[in-house]
């Protein structure tokens, strides 16, 4: 036990003894600096005697900061030091150099070859032809969005900014995002936190994600308002509305934001009372069936005056969505588009056990929702959507092989910007989005 109690107080005892012993020799030039810094050491070892949040600290004066320490900056540790180019946790530095390099129209092109085992497990590569088709003009590169009860359908992208909410992104990344979607002319998802005066300024196509909380178009107890939604469903710019069901990172989870980071710009934009925590339920207060979820579809389709409709989901259980396409065949109302998110994709929160162990992946889902819709013969008639770490030509190419009609991006975009902008920066923000959405289409 003393051997213990000395191997642990040992340093802290010798910064005390030290710093006393050498009090009557500062005169010295050399002392007083070692004096300086023991002293110091020794007074952050008696607080951490005194605390009592942190056994280590406690336990291990002076020296049981050091734990604490490289704990900080373990993540930029192994970052910048251990990290090899292919680690995805969740993106590799490969594919986020890919990213930045296209943000800032820079050459991605490397030289030697491939870095990538092409033998690993789980490798994927995509079979070429001898003779390629001749080079298309990316503007090209969209899909009709709107099925046969649709009066105002949408052309759609094959690539999109993929829902995020004002609230969880600042006011100049809600700008710099909605303007590069101009200047590209690809949509911008609003996610589930409503439009916002910052998505309003540059006029580029939003998606308008309608989630639980019924935020923009709510009445005062937190249930669906038609009269709301239709004023701001028949906006020019709202060119489609996606119902959200549930959310890959999350499925089935709902969310919160606290009420001290409601802002006046929040509550009014979601339509919330300040000073009160904002809730979005797990689930939907205006449909509790499918056959309900379908009429309710119909309903918003009247109410934007015939605009795309659908709805974004996680795959769960597979006899859930089988009940939802059943649901289409007996009522004859069909979603315009549907979203498979993956449980891969983003979120601003959640509890580990969801992101890591909730819901299927998106390719899993993808391939069950299109196969299920050309078993009914449906098909043909509901575009598909797919998101979940999506940055490369590649990852568009792969998920449009499975079967998606185009793909969305949340973190890709985030990643082309790097940081939130500040407005004097503004513009350049802008023109990485839109670089950014060039890139990822042309791969050249």
């Amino acid at each position: 036990m003393s051997l213990s109690l000395l191997s642990r107080y040992a340093f802290f005892a010798l910064c005390v003894i030290f710093t006393l012993a050498s009090l009557p020799f500062l005169q010295y030039e050399w002392v007083w600096p070692l004096t300086i810094v023991t002293g110091l050491l020794s007074l952050l070892g008696i607080f951490d005697l005194l605390q009592s949040p942190h056994a280590v600290r406690r336990n291990y004066p002076i020296l049981g900061n050091i734990r604490y320490l490289v704990e900080g900056i373990r993540p930029e540790i192994r970052q910048y030091l251990l990290e090899s180019d292919s680690d995805a946790l969740p993106f590799s530095r490969a594919q986020r150099s890919l990213v930045y390099s296209r943000a800032k129209n820079e050459s991605a092109d490397k030289p030697f070859g491939t870095l990538i085992d092409v033998y690993q497990s789980g490798f994927e590569f995509i079979g070429h032809s001898m003779r390629p088709a001749p080079v298309t003009d990316p503007s090209s590169f969209r899909v009709i969005v709107g099925g046969p009860q649709c009066s105002q359908p949408y052309s759609a992208s094959v690539f999109n900014i993929s829902a995020m909410s004002f609230g969880s992104l600042s006011a100049n990344a809600i700008r710099a995002l909605n303007q590069g979607a101009k200047l590209g002319n690809f949509a911008h998802d609003t996610g589930e936190g409503s439009i916002s005066s910052y998505h309003r300024e540059h006029g580029g196509d939003l998606t308008w994600e309608l989630g639980s909380g019924y935020f923009g178009c709510r009445t005062a107890d937190g249930r669906f308002d038609p009269e709301r939604f239709a004023t701001q469903a028949q906006n020019p710019q709202v060119r489609m509305i996606e119902i959200k069901m549930s959310q890959g990172a999350k499925p089935g989870h709902g969310g919160i934001l606290p009420k001290h980071k409601v802002t006046r710009e929040i509550a009014d934009t979601r339509g919330v009372p300040m000073g009160e925590d904002c809730v979005s339920p797990s689930r939907h207060s205006a449909f509790s069936t499918p056959i309900e979820m379908m009429h309710f579809i119909q309903q918003l389709r009247e109410l934007s005056g015939g605009k795309p409709v659908g709805f974004k989901f996680c795959l769960g259980h597979p006899w859930e969505f089988m009940g939802i396409a059943k649901a289409m065949l007996e009522t004859g109302i069909l979603p315009d588009f549907i979203v498979v998110d993956g449980k891969e994709g983003g979120t601003g929160a959640a509890p580990v056990e969801f992101t890591d162990h909730i819901g299927v992946p998106m390719r899993e889902g993808l391939l069950f929702v299109h196969n299920t819709l050309v078993g009914l013969n449906l098909r043909d008639k509901i575009k598909l959507g797919a998101s979940g770490k999506i940055v490369s030509a590649f990852d568009i190419a792969s998920v449009l092989a499975i079967g998606a009609d185009w793909a969305n991006s949340a973190r890709g975009f985030m990643f082309a910007i790097v940081f939130t902008p500040v407005l004097p920066q503004l513009l350049s923000y802008v023109l990485r989005i839109r670089a950014f959405h060039l890139g990822a289409q042309c791969a050249q």
